[in-house]
C-alpha cells in the first residue's frame, strides 16, 4: 500500500525533526538547575524594582492629590 502525500510529508518531517534532536547538545542537571535559579533571581529582582516603583509613583500620586483637595 503506498501512503499518500500528506503523510510522506508527515513521515519525512517526523523523521528530519528527530536527526535534529540527536544533533541538539543538552544541558547537564547542574547547568539547568543554574539557569533555573538565576532566572528565579532576575525574576523576584524586577518584581521588587518594580514593586518600589509603583510603591514611590503611588505615594507621590497621593501628595499630588492631597494637595489639590
Amino acid at each position: 500500500m503506498k501512503l499518500t502525500l500528506p503523510e510522506n510529508k508527515i513521515i519525512s518531517y517526523l523523521r528530519s525533526s528527530y536527526i535534529e534532536l540527536k544533533k541538539v547538545t543538552w544541558p547537564t542537571p547542574k547547568e539547568t538547575r543554574n539557569y533555573t535559579l538565576l532566572v528565579i533571581g532576575i525574576s523576584v529582582a524586577v518584581a521588587a524594582f518594580l514593586g518600589l516603583l509603583d510603591f514611590i509613583f503611588t505615594i507621590g500620586l497621593e501628595k499630588l492629590i492631597s494637595l489639590k483637595g
